[in-house]
């Protein structure tokens, strides 16, 4: 029986590891010929190396799949575009893009520097730009549409203590995935994002991983998601975010409260108004 994305080609950055390579091997179980792109750096972003995305090519090979592995930066135009090219020199098309790789430098707002910020920016939230518009033009091209799912967090969705850079660029993916579903959807290219919590080298650290174990919060629980929005079950699915923590999935959305209102002709609010009301614009 055929596979969900049997004869699609698929990008996955970040997918050394982790999310990512669960994301790979699972997109490639369902037939995708996959690029598996990986710049190799620990989780801070420091270093390179070939090792991690050829591994995870090794694995879908030894699994009968066809992948092939990209050593660029996704936080250049130039490695955004390298990276497409290597999905049409290799596989001659593009269809689904899986935008992952991410650093983590973690601060305080009065102890981070301004390289940790911008560098943080630069691969996870200028990474996903430059990559969807390097893909959305291959795909506007072949004209026959394509699926791109984004990641997103929960930092960038309500906050977290000690990741102001992290948070302020999945907030930003957040926004970015809205737009680009608006934008190319009249080309036939759909845009989602997930929101996964879950136990990876990048957050086994952190104080809401203590005691979760790999089978409750590993990436495993996420890849299926992804798989859905990359297949043409999904194809009048847009613009929307889906949470992933274990075998829970769920969709996040922003909401307004009822707010009040002044009568017509009241003038303008004044503080001691606005305090006096806030439950109830609060919701």
């Amino acid at each position: 029986m055929a596979g969900l994305l049997e004869g699609k080609v698929a990008v996955v950055t970040g997918a050394g590891g982790g999310i990512g390579r669960q994301h790979a091997l699972a997109l490639a179980r369902e037939g995708a010929r996959v690029v598996v792109n990986d710049v190799g750096s620990d989780r801070h972003g420091g270093g390179r190396g070939a090792e991690m995305a050829d591994a995870v090519v090794a694995e879908i090979r030894a699994a009968g799949g066809e992948a092939a592995a990209s050593y660029d930066s996704v936080a250049t135009r130039e490695g955004a575009d390298g990276i497409v090219w290597t999905a049409q020199s290799k596989f001659g098309a593009l269809d689904v893009l899986v935008n992952n790789a991410g650093i983590l430098r973690d601060r305080t707002l009065l102890n981070m520097s301004e390289e940790d910020f911008r560098r943080v920016l630069a691969v996870h939230l200028e990474g996903t730009f430059f990559c969807t518009q390097a893909a959305a033009r291959a795909m506007k091209v072949q004209g026959r549409g394509g699926r791109i799912v984004n990641t997103t967090s929960l930092s960038g969705l309500v906050g977290n203590f000690g990741q102001a850079n992290y948070a302020a660029a999945k907030a930003g993916i957040y926004a970015l995935t809205r737009v680009c579903a608006i934008e190319l959807e009249r080309i036939g290219v759909t845009v989602n994002a997930v929101a996964p919590v879950a136990l990876t080298r990048m957050t086994s650290d952190l104080p809401m991983m203590k005691g979760v174990s790999e089978a409750e919060l590993g990436p495993q629980h996420v890849s299926p998601v992804v798989v859905f929005l990359a297949s043409e079950l999904a194809r009048t699915v847009t613009g929307q975010v889906v949470g992933v923590q274990g075998g829970k999935v769920f969709a996040w959305r922003m909401e307004a409260t009822a707010g009040v209102e002044r009568p017509p002709g009241a003038g303008v609010w004044t503080a001691a108004e606005l305090a006096e009301a806030w439950v109830r614009i609060t919701g």
